[in-house]
């Protein structure tokens, strides 16, 4: 990974994306507003990935009663991320990251397969990031208890 992973206490880079709603997610728009957790996953219809997305849809109201918005992001197209979203009924919208603009300013983009490792940012209202989390492989992930964890303390 060429960019370093942006550290916990500096300011999240911003980014716009297309997502699976028809629109464009700013992410400087929620500063103020709400805390953001971004989950950058490899590609969609693969196993953990789909587990992952699963789990956030199974856990939407857990999240969204602690004021956080969920931004999944992956470096497919929307329209595949569309069929993702649809075949598994995820509530969750999902971001394009096609020109992997937002995997590089998050150090996240794995440049042999040039798809994005699997990694958390909780965002603050501030727009500071306050907790992240790399995976070492693309085939593990947090659950859901771990990162409702790190975003309670943000209370």
């Amino acid at each position: 990974m060429s960019t370093p992973v942006p550290a916990v206490g500096s300011a999240a880079p911003d980014f716009t994306l297309d997502t699976t709603k028809g629109e464009k997610v700013t992410l400087s728009a929620f500063k103020g507003k709400q805390n953001v957790l971004l989950a950058f996953f490899p590609l969609a219809f693969t196993s953990t990935c789909t587990a992952e997305l699963c789990a956030f849809t199974d856990d939407y109201a857990a999240f969204q009663g602690q004021d956080v918005t969920v931004i999944p992001i992956s470096v497919d197209a929307v329209p595949s991320l569309k069929e993702f979203k649809a075949k598994y009924q995820m509530s969750v919208d999902l971001a394009s990251d096609f020109k992997r603009e937002a995997s590089r300013a998050y150090g996240t983009l794995m440049d042999a397969t040039f798809f994005s490792n699997r990694a958390y940012f909780l965002i603050d209202k501030a727009g500071v990031i306050r907790w992240q989390f790399v995976e070492a492989t693309p085939g593990t992930r947090r659950e859901n208890s771990e990162i409702l964890a790190e975003i309670a303390k943000l209370q």
